[in-house]
């Protein structure tokens, strides 16, 4: 009897720790049809540049990076809670994974949580710059607010420690703090990443939402604000203002019935930088401005315009787009969206967010010529 009724009582205790605690698999696959003209620099008959190609290609991630994570909470009783999470990103098109990103490329958290004094993680994350999203009309699809500033506010982060409040009257504040493990604080060559850091703050209502964002990321060769252009190396023309540099956002969200504005402004700065040719800019100031239209509970349209300016002759360039989504279900969805961007005469700004240069592997429009596209998928979530 005494064994009957032990065995019950480990029974009971282990239904309670599993009710307790939980994991959870999810993912988003994202897949469609992309054109885009103006694709890279080809070379005509004469040795002139040429206003490169158009193409149409399978892509995955245009409306939403394709992905895949699992995450678990234990409750530790007293409003505490123990918390992971793993999250890496892949191409629908292709099946390949992030590569050198490694399999949780995106997220690799563990921590810890309280109802009353917030979140504290350890471990990789999206950079804190990432809290555009809620801000951009695009949600940083593809073509969107990283097309003005070629990727600078869509990074991962290594070596962080996070810190996220919980909300007190509307407020609430989020830091980032991420080592770079180097023997110099900042970064020296001896690892692969400068120390970054970050701070947001948000306040939220019923009627707007307001959130400013300041963020550093470091080169890890030197510990600097921006670097040194190498001229010659096609692989490191996106270091400088557009990987290394200090980033100030401040953004709203106006909800007005089935309408929500949004508009922003980002202010990208760099320092220490040498080896700048005419066009390689330092500083760049990024504005936005939107409005979605939520049609029906399923249908929503989406009208948007992004606009950036480059010092050091990098010149100007404005991206025009509209699309909009429709919701099959609640995890499937179908996205449209027709973008083009318009340069001045010295810049040569994307479609997508690629790095600087107009050779044929950027597939960037050559210096003051246009680049227009067209985008159909299919998202589901799971």
């Amino acid at each position: 009897m005494k064994k009957a009724l032990l065995a019950a009582a480990l029974m009971s205790a282990g239904v309670v720790a599993h009710a307790q605690s939980s994991v959870t698999l999810y993912g988003r696959l994202d897949a469609g049809v992309a054109y885009m003209n103006g694709v890279g620099a080809g070379s005509g008959a004469n040795g002139q540049a040429t206003h490169g190609t158009s193409q149409v290609q399978l892509e995955s991630g245009y409306w939403g990076t394709s992905l895949w994570g699992m995450k678990g909470v234990e409750d530790l009783g007293g409003g505490n809670k123990a918390l992971f999470q793993l999250e890496g990103s892949f191409s629908t098109a292709t099946g390949a994974g992030p590569g050198n990103g490694g399999l949780f490329n995106r997220w690799a958290t563990v921590g810890m949580s309280n109802d009353n004094y917030g979140t504290l993680l350890l471990g990789r994350e999206l950079m804190i710059v990432n809290g555009i999203w809620d801000f951009d009309p695009f949600g940083q699809s593809n073509w969107s607010s990283a097309s003005m500033v070629r990727g600078r506010n869509w990074p991962q982060s290594s070596n962080n420690i996070s810190y996220q409040s919980p909300k007190f009257y509307g407020f609430d504040v989020y830091g980032q703090y991420s080592f770079s493990n180097a023997t110099n604080w900042n970064g020296n060559g001896t690892t692969s990443q400068g120390r970054q850091n970050g701070i947001q703050l948000t306040y939220t209502n019923s009627l707007f939402q307001v959130r400013g964002i300041y963020d550093e990321i470091r080169n890890p060769a030197n510990g600097t604000l921006g670097g040194t252009y190498d001229q010659t190396n096609a692989d490191n023309a996106s270091q400088g203002v557009f990987a290394y540099s200090r980033d100030y956002m401040a953004m709203v969200n106006v909800f007005l019935g089935p309408f929500k504005v949004q508009g922003g402004y980002e202010a990208v700065r760099s320092s220490g930088m040498t080896g700048l040719a005419i066009g390689q800019p330092s500083t760049l100031d990024h504005e936005w401005g939107g409005v979605t239209w939520q049609a029906t509970p399923a249908a929503a349209l989406i009208a948007a315009v992004y606009h950036v300016n480059a010092n050091n002759g990098g010149g100007n360039a404005t991206l025009y787009t509209i699309g909009g989504s429709y919701n099959l279900s609640k995890r499937t969805l179908l996205d449209l969206q027709v973008a083009t961007v318009q340069n001045s005469k010295s810049a040569n700004f994307g479609l997508n967010a690629n790095n600087y240069g107009d050779s044929a592997a950027t597939g960037n429009p050559l210096a003051g010529h246009s680049q227009t596209g067209v985008y159909a998928g299919i998202q589901h979530s799971f």
